[in-house]
């Protein structure tokens, strides 16, 4: 794992898009096609932003696969994940060829976790863009995380610091709108990917980001974020502020 850190949030998006764009194509050039998993949430508006702006990918060459989703919240939501991505993302770009949404208010929550489990099940993905919580989970994996489950997708209890960190964003009115489950790719899954990039700017991530990366911290399902310690390509992204607990 490499850690990046750059002085504004605005330049750790932007260093993360490049790299993204270089593994994307570096993957499209080698085999004609690229996989990658996108994330979402408050913290990686910029580096969507950069994503979209670059005129670098052939988007039609590439398949996509969502990270996480809450259960039971239409796509009309504010929050839906799906409305996120559509409108920060997919319909800003010319494709993906293959775009892999999980449905997060389908009737049986298992079964789409099944369904777009086995679709990711056959595919080699290229690389994984994700973020951290301010409680360390990566995806909605929130501590302790499952570090063993096999299941590419699960569903997922969603502790009380996870949901005051999406009404703290905007997401939601009040902490009771906040779903308590949802469905997340798993840790093994994540792990799975060639190549990860992990793009986390601003203050209030700075403590989880001490306790996940920090030279002294332990790998702990505790600290779910901890795990890309374990994987080599794998690039943190920080600015100053984030990056500010971390010992010099």
């Amino acid at each position: 794992m490499d850690i990046n850190i750059y002085p504004t949030k605005k330049k750790t998006s932007e260093a993360a898009a490049e790299k993204a764009v270089s593994i994307l194509n570096d993957a499209i050039a080698q085999k004609g096609e690229a996989t990658f998993i996108m994330a979402t949430g408050a913290s990686q508006f910029d580096f969507l932003e950069a994503l979209v702006n670059s005129d670098e990918v052939d988007w039609s060459k590439t398949k996509m696969f969502h990270l996480d989703e809450y259960i039971g919240l239409p796509e009309t939501h504010p929050a839906s994940f799906r409305k996120y991505l559509k409108e920060r993302f997919i319909n800003r770009v010319e494709g993906p060829e293959e775009v892999n949404l999980l449905q997060g208010d389908a009737e049986d929550a298992q079964k789409e976790c099944d369904r777009v489990g086995e679709l990711i099940s056959s595919e080699k993905v290229d690389v994984a863009f994700v973020g951290i919580g301010e409680n360390g989970h990566l995806a909605f994996n929130d501590p302790p995380a499952d570090f063993e489950v096999e299941d590419p997708y699960i569903v997922v209890d969603l502790d009380q610091a996870c949901r005051e960190q999406q009404l703290g964003e905007g997401w939601f009115k009040t902490l009771d709108d906040v779903p308590e489950k949802a469905i997340s790719m798993s840790i093994k899954q994540i792990m799975k990917s060639e190549q990860i990039i992990c793009t986390v700017p601003g203050k209030r991530k700075a403590q989880a980001v001490k306790d996940c990366f920090s030279g002294d911290s332990e790998v702990s399902p505790e600290a779910p974020a901890s795990i890309l310690k374990e994987h080599e390509n794998t690039n943190v992204y920080l600015d100053k502020e984030s990056a500010s607990m971390l010992d010099s």
